[in-house]
């Protein structure tokens, strides 16, 4: 599929990529940037009137810091999330270069008062740009990590490399297989190398995917690992990957069965995207999703 060129892509590249980008000493809006959503899931047949899937994008922003009235640092880790309805995402290097322009701004006469009016201006302005309601929450420093996919299992463990022979590294749902059984079965999966690239930048995102479904058929574990694979040259956000993946999946599968996928990228700039794709209720979305939790594991992270 390559790269998806579009005009709002030239925007993003035009306003801010391939240039030398000093930011802002002062708090910036204006620095933010929106891309519609509905450009990729034209292309992949997801009727924006009528979504396969409920969702969410959740963010993290380890590196959120500003100073109170008296000039002393503030320093958190800043977790927001919107819904996946909404017309617009972040484009993240727009988000850092926001966040940023809060490092050397004054708010508040201690640390709760600072952190309080932060949270309203952002979640103010993300929710003005992305026309939807945008949730901001920082994590105390303190906060424990939440161990959330625990009953997810490596995909590797269903099938003997050594019979494994990859040679598409474009998206191609070709390569996925089911097979049909006798009984409706719970399937948790975990794939850890995931790869595609930024559609605007062309720099790799790595992450981890986690797939549940529940169906009588049976997606080849060995298949899924190829069409996962597949996405290493692709050219798209991570918004839209999770998309590609949980539509080329339900697809796949029958009428009313349930399917969840949630793709974890890791931080790049300070900044890592967590998109999540369900049509079902399913646990271990709860804590991820849940603002106020530090749900995020691993030496990945």
């Amino acid at each position: 599929m390559g790269v998806l060129k579009t005009a709002n892509t030239d925007l993003i590249a035009s306003k801010f990529l391939g240039k030398k980008v000093a930011g802002s000493l002062n708090y910036a809006p204006e620095l933010l940037v929106a891309v519609p959503r509905c450009e990729n899931r034209r292309h992949y047949g997801i009727d924006e009137n009528n979504l396969p899937f409920a969702g969410f994008d959740v963010w993290h922003a380890y590196e959120f810091s500003c100073l109170t009235e008296n000039g002393l640092p503030v320093t958190r880790l800043l977790k927001l999330k919107y819904n996946c309805t909404s017309p617009f995402i972040i484009e993240s290097k727009s988000l850092k270069l926001y966040l940023n322009s809060f490092n050397m701004t004054k708010y508040g006469k201690n640390t709760a008062d600072c952190l309080a009016i932060c949270k309203k201006i952002i979640e103010n302005d993300l929710s003005q740009k992305l026309e939807t309601d945008v949730t901001v929450y920082f994590i105390p420093n303190n906060e424990k990590k939440v161990e959330i996919f625990q009953n997810f299992t490596n995909i590797a463990r269903f099938f003997d490399e050594n019979e494994l022979k990859i040679e598409n590294f474009k998206e191609n749902p070709q390569v996925l297989e089911t097979e049909t059984t006798n009984i409706t079965t719970e399937h948790y999966l975990t794939f850890d190398s995931l790869r595609s690239n930024c559609r605007v930048t062309h720099q790799p995102d790595f992450g981890d995917v986690f797939i549940y479904y529940k169906s009588q058929k049976h997606i080849k574990e060995i298949s899924l690992v190829k069409y996962l694979c597949s996405f290493r040259s692709e050219y798209h956000f991570h918004e839209e990957c999770c998309e590609m993946i949980f539509k080329r999946l339900l697809d796949l599968l029958k009428e009313g069965d349930e399917l969840f996928v949630c793709a974890l990228y890791t931080r790049r700039g300070g900044i890592d995207i967590c998109p999540v794709r369900y049509n079902c209720k399913i646990k271990v979305a709860d804590a991820l999703l849940d603002i106020t939790q530090l749900a995020r594991y691993g030496v990945k992270q």
